[in-house]
């Protein structure tokens, strides 16, 4: 039977296409391949003869090829914005409705974070820390000297952290409904409050009714969906779960570790007023632990899938702030 999830996959990436971005796969270091989608006009095909070879790695049965081809700087005339997903989906099914509003003006970078799409590493660091060295270097590799973060969830923590090491590459943060670090308080109080017993018993349903769960609480309005598109949506979605399962354990901090960084970027927090996973509280609490040069935007009507559940607005609000960082630019 014909997986309903997966046969709208070749659609998703036509359309993706059509906005100007296009996938490319690189190799961080031995072992670890990063799979991003990047403006079309930056990649360069190679010769017929390189054409032919590919590279796979071994260590995985979701084998991935690196592309045989490269890739230039971006359009020095157009800002690069980098698109960090979060837990539940890959990056072009989070941002699909961000991606086409925004490359007109920008060049866009959608990454898939190690063990989402067919992004793959043989090392055992599971931590955000990890998943940010890997990203900036992949940026790096692609040619990207400076760029916007703009993350969701699971991203924004390592959005967080990638701001943090590497200040230079990251000019701005732009985070949906994420915390700074998921400390054991923060996660006994929020899986308490939703009535989970674990993160992963709450990200990685294993039945239709525990997707149901996860949908309830990250959306503000009731979604339907039949029974046939929830499983087909968990054979597609959650892959590499032990894999997943480790990220989840290595995202937890004791709340003595936790440090708040002194970013020197401007960070804009952009949310789902009615989030139930991380609430206003906790968005509100981080913007004044943050500092002077943080912002904070609350979109009404939207829960912690603010991005997709309310797009026009969501992308209405990200444009300004956008704007807004350029406008500084000019008047320096």
């Amino acid at each position: 039977m014909v997986n309903l999830v997966a046969a709208q996959k070749p659609l998703l990436h036509g359309l993706m296409k059509l906005a100007g971005i296009k996938p490319h796969s690189i190799q961080i270091e031995p072992g670890t391949i990063m799979s991003f989608w990047v403006p079309s006009e930056t990649i360069i095909q190679k010769t017929k003869k390189n054409k032919k070879s590919t590279t796979t790695t071994p260590f995985s049965n979701n084998q991935c090829a690196i592309s045989p081809k490269s890739t230039t700087k971006p359009d020095p005339n157009k800002p690069v914005v980098v698109l960090i997903h979060g837990f539940a989906g890959e990056g072009i099914v989070t941002w699909q409705f961000q991606i086409g509003a925004l490359t007109k003006k920008y060049s866009v970078y959608v990454p898939d974070l190690l063990f989402f799409g067919n992004s793959i590493t043989d090392k055992s660091d599971r931590s955000p820390g990890f998943q940010a060295e890997c990203l900036g270097k992949g940026l790096r590799k692609l040619g990207v000297e400076k760029c916007i973060v703009v993350a969701f969830s699971y991203g924004g923590m390592v959005a967080f952290k990638m701001a943090e090491m590497f200040p230079d590459l990251v000019e701005a943060l732009v985070v949906s409904g994420s915390i700074l670090a998921m400390t054991d308080s923060i996660s006994t109080t929020t899986l308490n409050g939703l009535g989970f017993s674990s993160s992963s018993e709450l990200l990685m349903p294993t039945s239709v009714k525990g997707l149901k769960a996860l949908l309830k609480v990250a959306a503000y309005k009731k979604l339907w969906f039949p029974d046939r598109l929830h499983k087909d949506f968990l054979e597609v979605m959650f892959t590499n779960r032990k894999e997943r399962g480790e990220l989840l354990e290595g995202l937890v901090v004791s709340n003595k570790e936790a440090t708040i960084p002194n970013f020197p970027q401007r960070i804009h927090l952009l949310w789902g007023e009615n989030d139930q996973i991380f609430n206003l509280e906790l968005a509100q609490n981080m913007k004044h632990q943050l500092g002077e040069r943080t912002t904070f935007h609350g979109i009404d009507k939207a829960g912690h899938l603010v991005h997709l559940e309310r797009p026009c607005v969501y992308n209405k609000c990200l444009k300004q702030f956008l704007t807004s960082l350029h406008a500084e630019k000019v008047q320096k």
